[in-house]
């Protein structure tokens, strides 16, 4: 029995999303319960939100798309218990669970019971959590309790125009407006808090879903997927010593068909995070980068080099994802050290702290490639081979020690002549800094040209593939 009819704003979005033909509904027949307040008779049709499974590529995957339609896809008993359905049938499976929200928050007349299904979800989604997969999308309204929901997934997609995500509206926070600055829009969610992934049409958000869904294991006891690759594994990538400064490019060039998904490219757009194949093999990757270019070249300054407290926390929990699902982490370091200013010093070590912790418990492969500076403890932070990396690499112009070898003799040499400085410099630069120092103490595995990176990073994973590491037993860590 369906639950909504064929032309339904939910049920029209589940089939752009899935492959034609292939959903399954369950629970349609399902209504609200409550009487109070004349509940009763108001038509709830699936108590508002549909749920099934499908296929997307052929790869399953459940679905809950909440139908604004009725009771404007408010929260109840029943349509939190569907929800929580999926999840449970989701985690028997092993499959992705898809969120489409577009809701105007908790039901009143069922006050408390839909209270306790928000509580209900919020447990389903925590032990889901590292298990499968679990992806939101915000169609509409995703306010108070619900934008916790969408916290909980592992990404979270917004339509540009309509969607609002907010645990206070605008206007609810004492000295804002909506009109001064709508906290709850695609794009301060996007570029300000660090929740959304990525923005867009509606069409263009569930052709990103599809894309990730490609690219993501099934679940935690898969393998990572590959994906068939017409693109050579030796392929020279020319120029790409030009794209040390946007890193986000660089990856794109090194991936099969120069394809590179990247998430969260409005927050933090010092750190780089992002899918891509690699001789078909999903990869996670993780860069710093200085500057974007546009498609016409234009350059827009995005970083000083610096790591900050947004890069930090950003690459911490995408590397957490990683490791959990079993996807090997690349890393692109070029960084100068830690982003100084006084707003950053109230939460930078304790981000650092976080992003070493999560690089040093990976167990996955992890390959790290210096393509510029990898100055002081920001360099170490990054994926060095003294807190984990399997294999290392640097081109031959990176910089990697303290500090810049100029000001180092600066420092040294304070009482000396300018002439002296330089000489001392260049020996500092020499002994110290030089990607060729490095290598003799065992820091960097092997020197590559940067036209090679691609085929170097592939031969990497291949020799990681059977890489298993244990770590202390523990319940759990506490950084």
């Amino acid at each position: 029995m369906n639950s909504v009819t064929a032309d339904s704003t939910a049920v029209m979005r589940i089939a752009a999303l899935l492959d034609e033909g292939s959903f399954v509904e369950i629970g349609g027949a399902i209504t609200a319960r409550s009487t109070d307040f004349n509940l009763q008779n108001a038509p709830t049709p699936g108590d508002g939100v549909l749920t099934g499974y499908g296929l997307i590529d052929g790869n399953l995957v459940y679905v809950y798309c909440q139908n604004p339609e009725v009771l404007h896809g408010t929260i109840g008993e029943m349509h939190a218990k569907k929800i929580a359905n999926v999840y449970d049938m989701a985690m028997k499976m092993g499959a992705p669970v898809i969120g489409l929200i577009d809701c105007a928050g908790m039901r009143l007349q069922e006050a408390t019971d839909a209270l306790y299904g928000f509580g209900n979800l919020y447990l389903k989604q925590t032990m889901a959590s590292g298990v499968i997969p679990q992806i939101t999308a915000v169609f509409g309204a995703c306010g108070g309790g619900l934008s916790v929901a969408a916290g909980l997934s592992d990404f979270t997609f917004m339509e540009a125009e309509k969607a609002k995500l907010f645990v206070n509206s605008p206007n609810a926070i004492p000295g804002n407006c909506e009109s001064k600055c709508d906290t709850a829009s695609a794009e301060y969610q996007s570029s300000q808090s660090g929740l959304v992934d990525g923005t867009g049409s509606e069409v263009e958000i569930l052709g990103k879903i599809r894309e990730l869904i490609c690219m993501l294991p099934a679940n935690n006891e898969d393998e990572s997927p590959y994906a068939e690759c017409a693109d050579d594994p030796n392929r020279i990538c020319a120029d790409l010593a030009g794209t040390v400064a946007d890193t986000g490019l660089l990856l794109a060039k090194i991936a099969d068909q120069q394809y590179f998904l990247e998430l969260k490219e409005d927050y933090a757009k010092d750190m780089v995070t992002g899918f891509l194949h690699l001789n078909g093999q999903t990869v996670g990757a993780v860069a710093n980068r200085s500057v974007i270019y546009d498609i016409e070249g234009n350059a827009e300054n995005v970083s000083d080099g610096g790591l900050s407290v947004e890069g930090a926390e950003k690459a911490a929990r995408f590397v957490e994802f990683c490791d959990a699902f079993h996807i090997p982490v690349l890393t692109v370091t070029n960084i100068n050290g830690f982003k100084a200013s006084e707003e950053s010093e109230r939460r930078l070590a304790k981000a650092s702290a976080r992003l070493v912790y999560t690089f040093a418990n990976a167990t996955v492969p992890k390959v790290n490639v210096i393509a510029g500076k990898a100055y002081g403890s920001a360099g170490v932070v990054m994926n060095s081979k003294s807190v984990g990396a399997d294999m290392v690499y640097a081109w031959p112009d990176a910089e990697i020690g303290m500090m810049d070898a100029e000001l180092a003799a600066k420092i040294m040499y304070a009482d000396e002549t300018a002439q002296v400085q330089r000489e001392k410099a260049e020996e500092y630069k020499n002994l110290q800094s030089s990607p060729v120092s490095a290598a003799r103490r065992g820091y960097v595995d092997t020197l590559i040209q940067p036209e090679n990176t691609r085929k170097y990073v592939i031969g990497a994973f291949e020799m990681l593939a059977t890489k298993r590491e244990e770590r202390p037993f523990k319940k759990h860590g506490t950084v």
